[in-house]
This record gives structure tokens, C-alpha cells and sequence, in this order.
């Protein structure tokens, strides 16, 4: 079962959404303000996938 939390970005400090895949081990993290996106293996933390779009990010702090 997918677990979905409201966390604060880490990129801008906005609102963003971690979402848990516990059968496939994973978890991914996004921002729709500074399209901060990040995927991570839940075991590991070892990082997958990752963007962050500096122009935005800058405007976000």
C-alpha cells in the first residue's frame, strides 16, 4: 500500500509530498513549486533519480 506524507521541501521549504512504495522499495519526493524531485531506495537511501530546477529553486529561498 502506497503511504503518501505532506513533508516541506528541501530544496524551497514549500510543501511537497513524499510517497512510499513499500513493494517496490522505493520512495520519491516532490515539490510542485520548485520542481525539486527526488527517488530513493527506502533500504539503502541510496539516490536514484534526482532534479531540481536552480532558476526556481533561487526564486523559492
Amino acid at each position: 500500500m502506497t503511504k503518501i506524507q505532506k513533508i516541506r521541501c528541501p530544496n524551497c521549504g514549500s510543501f511537497a509530498e513524499r510517497e512510499h512504495f513499500p513493494h517496490h522499495e522505493i520512495t520519491q519526493t516532490a515539490c510542485p513549486v520548485c520542481d525539486y524531485f527526488m527517488t530513493n531506495c527506502s533500504k539503502t537511501g541510496r539516490v536514484i533519480e534526482f532534479y531540481a530546477s536552480a532558476g526556481r529553486s533561487a526564486a523559492c529561498r
